[in-house]
């Protein structure tokens, strides 16, 4: 599974990259079943770096139906990207489905904004 979720608020745009891997076996009379899967999730600032430029914390998290995750940055200089990334990957954990739907919120300094995430290849 190769899954591409993607999704925009008015400041912010995000893709989540996710790819699994299930794998069938037999022990003996035994069927076995193992999975294995990662993600990456990308988010970009819309606006210029320069609008980031008095930013002294970044905080975004996701939410599917089996997972959830957070990552706080702070800044005591300016940032000097506005694309911020976070990654994972699991074992035998719950796989994500096609038509998921991942909430994100992303809150820096005073702001903040909430928006979902949608796979655009069915």
């Amino acid at each position: 599974m190769d899954y591409q979720f993607t999704g925009e608020s008015e400041h912010w745009e995000a893709v989540y990259s996710y790819k699994a891997t299930e794998i069938w076996g037999k022990k003996g009379r035994q069927a076995t079943h193992s999975s294995k899967d990662n993600y990456v999730l990308t988010l970009k600032y819309k606006g210029t770096l320069e609008e980031l430029s008095s930013m002294k914390h970044l905080e975004y998290s996701y939410e599917t139906s089996s997972s959830k995750g957070s990552k706080r940055e702070d800044y005591p200089a300016p940032p000097s990207e506005k694309v911020f990334t976070t990654s994972g990957s699991s074992v035998n954990g719950a796989m994500k489905n096609k038509d998921e739907k991942i909430k994100i919120h992303v809150k820096w300094d005073d702001n903040d904004e909430s928006f979902e995430l949608r796979n655009k290849t069915k």
